[in-house]
């Protein structure tokens, strides 16, 4: 068995077509990824088999080519753009002497290069260990030696029994700790809903153009790069709309094609934002050629972290990108808005997506009037900051009589808050009706 070397950037790339035929975007991205981790790429191997070889994953034939490939170009690496079971990672690696990471693996090494606050550590590092706990035997020539001594002779524990248990411990460790870490998000979430601040969660494949939208909104500094996974750790900033609510604006982390399982469970208190959302915006590139592909992917994960419900706005971003699109909103049968096409970069139609949040989140507005006792300077101060106030005429004796534009979620917000309210935008609703008449 050899030793696994400590570092090794030139790397050959294997994508094979299983089944049917591939799309040369899709092994185009893995070129990406593999460069977004910091290999040099060398050469790469392509295919069709009907179903993976059990032993090999290529079968033989393939094998035979890519040892010579391997040899020809000193590759001291080679990637798999698929998920390999543990057993074919091992037998490959044996067969061609150098190093052997599936697409998983791939994806958790760049997770790992960019992941930047301590929760993303954590995840990163779960998944990692996950991902890792099923594949401890491969690369290794001391997992079978047997602890001894006087007094301690007998069957032992193997070196792979110690790790795997060594694993099991950090593992439980990582997890109690991302529990706090989710206990403290969901007392955040708590204090939002009880100031009643809704949110959007941005959502969408990697590079779409997230992180760039969301300091166009927000006027933040969150990193951005033209480049996969650029960022990872969540930001939330307010955002208030104008002619409308105060919003709570998460940038979360981008998605993949067969985004990892293990990522998809360790991120599972980053991606709780996106479930716990009261809108969704899903940004498309949309001068990439898979943007259908794209777009499946994003609802696939959606669904998986059980977010399939929450009402979704998809952003058709870098219009700059595109000769003849322009920007625009796009409605549905019912006349909601379905799809606003922007720049993020150029601020082209940013304009119109702020209209759509402010049209969502005011939904069907009523118009009521309401009498605000002296006494009530909050329930005067929230009207002003939860619903468009048409006329505020103060009254003889120091209360005010308020003409309000008013979105029907805050009015049920606020009547589920205080069952006395009912009656009085009743009848002050229904005596301006008929003074009005």
């Amino acid at each position: 068995m050899f030793e696994r070397p400590g570092s090794g950037e030139r790397a050959l790339l294997v994508s094979l077509d299983i089944g049917v035929m591939g799309d040369p975007d899709e092994r185009e991205e893995f070129r990406l990824l593999a460069r977004s981790a910091g290999a040099t790429v060398v050469g790469s191997l392509g295919g069709f088999r009907q179903a993976p070889d059990p032993r090999l994953f290529v079968g033989s034939g393939k094998a035979d080519e890519l040892k010579v490939l391997v040899e020809l170009h000193g590759a001291e690496l080679v990637i798999f753009d698929h998920k390999l079971a543990p057993a074919q990672e091992r037998n490959l690696e044996r067969y061609l002497q150098c190093r052997v990471v599936d697409r998983t693996g791939l994806i958790l090494d760049i997770f790992a290069q960019r992941a930047r606050s301590f929760e993303g550590k954590l995840q990163v590092e779960l998944a990692q260990l996950r991902h890792l706990s099923t594949r401890l035997v491969r690369g290794w020539t001391h997992l079978e030696r047997q602890k001894g001594g006087i007094g301690l002779r007998g069957p032992g524990e193997t070196q792979l029994e110690s790790d795997r248990r060594l694993i099991g411990k950090r593992i439980s460790q990582l997890n109690k700790r991302l529990e706090r870490i989710l206990s403290q998000r969901f007392q955040g979430r708590r204090a939002r809903h009880r100031a009643e601040l809704p949110t959007v969660s941005l959502v969408g494949y990697t590079n779409a153009g997230k992180s760039t939208l969301f300091n166009r909104l927000t006027r933040s500094a969150v990193y951005q790069a033209d480049k996969l996974f650029a960022t990872l750790d969540p930001t939330l900033r307010r955002l208030p709309l104008p002619q409308g609510p105060t919003l709570i604006l998460a940038d979360t982390v981008g998605f993949i094609n067969h985004l990892p399982h293990e990522l998809v469970a360790a991120f599972r208190s980053t991606l709780e934002e996106t479930r716990t959302a009261d809108l969704l915006l899903h940004i498309v590139d949309t001068s990439s050629p898979r943007r259908s592909g794209c777009i499946a992917d994003v609802e696939e994960v959606v669904s998986e972290i059980g977010a399939g419900d929450v009402p979704q706005i998809q952003v058709f971003n870098k219009i700059d990108l595109l000769s003849d699109a322009v920007p625009r909103l796009e409605r549905d049968a019912q006349g909601k808005v379905r799809r606003v096409w922007i720049s993020a970069r150029s601020g082209a139609g940013i304009d119109l997506l702020l209209g759509a949040l402010t049209e969502h989140f005011q939904g069907d507005r009523l118009h009521r009037w309401i009498f605000v006792e002296p006494s009530e300077g909050a329930l005067r101060a929230w009207f002003f900051a939860h619903a468009q106030v048409l006329s505020d005429r103060g009254t003889s004796d120091g209360g005010w009589d308020m003409e309000l534009m008013i979105p029907r979620i805050e009015l049920e917000r606020l009547l589920s808050r205080d069952d006395s309210m009912v009656d009085r935008f009743l009848s002050e609703s229904a005596g301006l009706a008929v003074a009005g008449a």
